[in-house]
């Protein structure tokens, strides 16, 4: 029983942290520093 738990928790992490990827992905927010603009920054690749 106590493995259905934690791989409940487990699932209930990364889908969290899916979505908060895809809301910051439709927000503009990404993993760049300069603001998804990387032609002015040249810092991102």
């Amino acid at each position: 029983m106590a493995t259905w738990i934690v791989g409940g928790v487990v699932a209930l992490i990364v889908a969290a942290i899916v979505i908060k990827m895809v809301r910051d992905k439709k927000a503009g927010k990404g993993s760049c520093s300069c603001g998804g603009d990387c032609g002015q920054c040249h810092k991102c690749h």
